[in-house]
């Protein structure tokens, strides 16, 4: 009884710091090639960014976090995209009349972009939700958080690629 107690906490423990150790924001190399398209129309891919600081945001019209935090993103794209910041709100796998309803009732100012109109949902294996990743002017990944990365967390990436505000 014992052991299977110490096993079951080994386990536990060691389930818990795969999944601190994986929430961490990462710094990588060049960000893949992409392509999206808004739902007001824009296009956006690698050469578009280019010089520009993207903020993508992976997220789900029933996910908590995500509704959590839409206000702080729409914040950070008001402040910074007079700097060159792009955010880029992927709605993943949900249909664009459900997206639809969802920002009639709850309106959003960042751009907003539906999984069949991008490939950046299979690229960044978006399968929980809210995901972040930031790419720098150069198009490098300078940070990426899965889960809520909360407004300091995404300040933190967004200074690791160049930009900052007041806070």
């Amino acid at each position: 009884m014992f052991h299977r107690r110490r096993f079951a906490l080994l386990a536990l423990s060691t389930l818990l710091l795969f999944s601190l150790a994986s929430a961490q924001d990462q710094k990588e190399g060049p960000a893949p090639r992409f392509r999206a398209k808004t739902m007001a129309g824009e296009s956006f891919n690698n050469e578009s960014v280019k010089g520009k600081v993207v903020l993508l945001e992976f997220w789900t019209t029933w996910c908590p976090y995500c509704r959590r935090e839409e206000e702080m993103i729409d914040e950070i794209d008001k402040e910074f995209s007079p700097k060159g910041l792009v955010v880029l709100a992927i709605d993943v796998g949900e249909s664009k009349k459900i997206v639809k309803q969802y920002l009639q009732d709850n309106p959003r100012s960042c751009k907003i972009v539906l999984m069949q109109d991008t490939n950046l949902a299979a690229m960044y294996e978006a399968k929980s939700y809210p995901i972040y990743v930031v790419i720098d002017r150069e198009g490098n990944i300078a940070g990426t958080q899965r889960g809520a990365a909360g407004e300091r967390g995404l300040r933190d990436m967004l200074k690791r690629a160049g930009l900052e505000g007041g806070e």
